[in-house]
């Protein structure tokens, strides 16, 4: 399920009926896996500038692709866990063994089989190979391909690979603080 305002939310306990469009689903596909010294956060940032250029504000991203076995349960909900981040309504990954496992691994075991089971009996366990589903749109990212950076505080579409932090800081301080630089004269700023 997916939020709702407080009106909407209101209606339906009133039992007054409340439509809602359905929204597009963006489909995300993972390749590979990510290198050493690649992290969980460094995914995040690179997915967030790429769904935020998209632009994917009120709709469903759903991630798949033979990547997402790679990738730990808790990498996963890094990655759903920034949707307000990159502007969708919700990101959402298949269920599959790894999930079961989690459940059963925080004390969950009869949740495990239960959702295990309704998964199953949906269609919707991933198991093997799936068909890839039809999607509104489709992204692609090789996570071999995602380098450690950084962003923020605030923008986390603002990433910047490590290797270029340098200059990246450099070119945020000049338009920053061009009017306190301009007294140093343009030798001594070039030279900062």
């Amino acid at each position: 399920g997916w939020g709702v305002g407080g009106i909407e939310a209101e209606a339906a306990m009133l039992g007054q009926p409340c439509t809602m469009l359905i929204p597009q689903v963006i489909g995300f596909e993972l390749k590979g896996a990510l290198l050493p010294g690649s992290t969980a956060t460094d995914l995040v940032l690179t997915v967030t500038q790429m769904l935020r250029k998209r632009g994917v504000v009120g709709k469903f991203v759903e991630y798949f692709g033979d990547g997402i076995s790679s990738l730990s349960v808790s990498d996963r909900a890094t990655l759903g866990n920034m949707s307000p981040e990159y502007g969708a309504t919700l990101g959402i990954f298949p269920v599959e063994a790894m999930t079961i496992e989690y459940l059963k691994a925080t004390g969950r075991a009869e949740r495990a089989l239960r959702a295990e089971t309704y998964y199953k009996a949906q269609g919707l366990f991933l198991e093997g190979t799936r068909t890839t589903p039809v999607f509104t749109d489709t992204l692609h990212l090789d996570l071999a391909s995602v380098e450690p950076s950084m962003a923020g505080p605030s923008k986390p579409q603002d990433r910047s690979a490590l290797k270029n932090v340098r200059n990246s800081f450099r070119k945020f301080a000049a338009a920053r603080f061009e009017a306190e630089l301009k007294p140093m004269g343009e030798a001594k700023v070039k030279a900062w």
